[in-house]
């Protein structure tokens, strides 16, 4: 999958969770009606039916989707909350979206003895 692609894919899902999950902070949170709760629902079901399409380990995908998935809350509070992004906000987008890039253009492992141990140090004898 393309970087584009997955870029896109990672938007919509984004998108998918913020909607499902603003839409019960309204009937909440806001005392808006219970019959938001569907469209709350199918959303959360279309987020983790779009999980499904990503095109690496679950660990790895989450780990970089977050990235999207900040920029995508703050983009929401601009656009839909009404509320303009402070420079921390933006500077917060900006880690984030640099982490997600590190996670995302690494190179998955191919084999079980490409992986690294998760802590190096345990693994070697202690020495006195």
């Amino acid at each position: 999958m393309t970087m584009l692609k997955t870029m896109a894919l990672f938007v919509v899902t984004a998108v998918a969770e913020i909607l499902g999950c603003y839409l019960t902070y309204l009937w909440l949170r806001q005392g808006k009606s219970i019959v938001l709760l569907v469209p709350a629902a199918l959303s959360l079901a279309g987020f983790a039916w779009l999980l499904t399409f990503h095109p690496t380990a679950a660990g790895r995908t989450y780990a970089a989707y977050g990235g999207v998935y900040v920029s995508a809350g703050i983009g929401w509070l601009w656009l839909v909350e009404k509320q303009a992004p402070t420079p921390r906000d933006l500077f917060g987008v900006a880690i984030c979206l640099a982490g997600m890039l590190v996670i995302g253009t690494g190179t998955p492992p191919t084999a079980p003895d490409d992986l690294d141990p998760p802590f190096p140090a345990l693994e070697e004898p202690r020495k006195p």
